[in-house]
């Protein structure tokens, strides 16, 4: 149980960000939902609130650095601590990459990547003066071996990987955790609200997936299972374990096999 440990979950207001807010506060923690979307996350506190939980909301822009140190600044003043940073918010871009302009890389550099940089920095310099705390990175299974035809999405989670992992040793001696968390598809609006090039959508993309999608709660659950065990990484569900051994015994088969997804794709 996390009875009256504090956690920020960032894009909190929907999909996995919701639900872990949603098993957090089941779990006893005081849960801050820090969303771009204000409304949406002011809305998911007060259902929080409204069953008997203890949460908030915060609105909160990810690729601003300064936003997300005023949050955590913030969160700490009021209640003395942080316990947990679920760095979550992602967007994804999709489509080939001579057709998506460099603005587009940007946006997803700053949200995907940069965000998750600024919150793991703001996070870890208040739980190294503790010496506790648990960070936790949102990534994907494709941060761990290539994909198909979103190159800037892909891109961007193998950096989280990176950070994520590389923090984890040097994190550990602070007495602070790190996990990476790499999951398959989760059934969420993440792709159905994402930025395709010319002749992508999303529909189109979920089209050449070969996997089944799993629920939010379902995501939720297994990455809280693994950080309670203070996991560097989590990956799941099964498919995205084979698919990352598969890649590590023959990185030659994992590229074949998307040269034969990318040429499925019927733009």
């Amino acid at each position: 149980m996390l009875d009256k440990q504090v956690a920020i979950v960032t894009g909190g207001a929907s999909g996995i960000g919701r639900a872990l807010c949603e098993a957090l506060c089941h779990r006893g923690a005081f849960v801050i939902v820090a969303d771009l979307d204000c409304a949406a996350a002011e809305s998911v506190a007060a259902d929080l609130i409204r069953v008997g939980y203890c949460a908030r909301a915060f609105e909160l822009d990810v690729g601003s650095a300064d936003a997300v140190a005023a949050v955590v600044d913030k969160v700490v003043a009021e209640f003395g601590r942080i316990d947990w940073m679920f760095n979550n918010a992602g967007i994804v871009i999709g489509g080939r990459v001579q057709d998506i302009d460099h603005g587009a890389w940007r946006r997803i550099a700053d949200i995907n990547f940069l965000g998750v940089v600024y919150g793991t920095h703001a996070a870890y310099r208040h739980m190294i003066g503790q010496k506790s705390g648990h960070i936790v990175n949102i990534a994907s299974m494709y941060g761990l071996f290539p994909g198909i035809l979103a190159v800037p999405y892909i891109a961007t989670k193998h950096a989280v990987v990176g950070l994520s992992l590389s923090l984890h040793a040097e994190a550990k001696r602070q007495g602070v955790s790190v996990t990476a968390v790499c999951p398959g598809f989760v059934r969420t609006d993440l792709m159905r609200s994402g930025q395709y090039a010319q002749g992508f959508t999303a529909q189109g993309m979920e089209r050449i997936i070969p996997f089944g999608f799993i629920d939010t709660e379902t995501a939720a659950a297994k990455i809280l299972q693994g950080v309670r065990r203070k996991r560097a990484i989590v990956i799941f569900p099964l498919y995205a374990r084979i698919s990352w051994w598969i890649y590590r015994l023959s990185p030659g088969l994992m590229i074949f096999i998307n040269g034969l997804a990318t040429r499925m794709h019927k733009a």
